[in-house]
């Protein structure tokens, strides 16, 4: 079996949450949300190299929580300007023996194993995958006074993980940073990489305000 490794980037700092501490170490069902994330990711994958990206300044409070918690083995290393040198220093931790990379926000604590396996087995066939979910609402597009109906149809919702191959996702990341790259995707696909979509979850939902939290835990009371 493949070699597999996971960097989950929790480096935000959590402003629109409107709290005191980051929403990644709010707690959620128990526990606190990165936790959740870890421990599901670990299920899915045993024996997986698990890096967590962090904010500096956070560490010892994260250090303490983890004390607290029954929380799946892994590593920590300090987040970076912009999520592009956060997932960066989680490439650069892992082994040179890992094969594929997932690379999963820290606050979609509800993603499931099925997913996180599905995805692993697309990505092994098709080298660089990400989860994706329709659209439902309607959109327009703005250009001055003007706007204009963007047809759904066209569109998808990109969550995470997103997992490729790893000497992939290393090369691709062997360039300067860019505004452009808007997730780990973007940088894949500036360096020439083909990206397969696979069906997301609608439960896989990313916690950034209090009315999140509030959606998760009836999330969780339904799984």
């Amino acid at each position: 079996m493949a070699k597999r490794g996971v960097i989950i980037v929790a480096g935000g700092s959590g402003s629109r949450m409107q709290s005191a501490i980051p929403k990644q170490f709010l707690m959620l069902g128990g526990e606190p949300i990165v936790a959740r994330t870890i421990n599901t990711f670990s299920e899915a994958f045993p024996g997986a190299e698990i890096v967590v990206v962090l904010p500096e300044a956070h560490m010892p409070l994260w250090e303490n929580l983890r004390a607290r918690f029954d929380v799946a083995p892994h590593r920590i290393v300090a987040g970076g300007v912009e999520r592009f040198h956060s997932v960066l220093n989680g490439i650069n931790a892992l082994s040179s023996e890992v094969e594929y990379i997932a690379v999963h926000d820290g606050v979609r604590a509800l993603i499931s194993k099925r997913l996180i396996i599905r995805a692993m087995l697309a990505a092994e066939e098709h080298d660089a995958v990400i989860p994706v979910v329709d659209v439902v609402d309607s959109y327009r597009r703005v250009e001055g006074e003007n706007s204009y109906i963007v047809p759904r149809a066209d569109l998808r919702i990109v969550q995470t993980p997103q997992i490729f191959n790893a000497q992939l996702l290393r090369d691709a990341y062997n360039v300067e940073f860019n505004a452009a790259f808007t997730d780990d995707a973007s940088v894949v696909e500036a360096r020439g990489g083909h990206i397969t979509l696979v069906d997301g979850e609608r439960t896989n939902i990313k916690i950034t305000t209090p009315e999140d939290i509030a959606l998760a835990e009836c999330f969780l009371n339904l799984m």
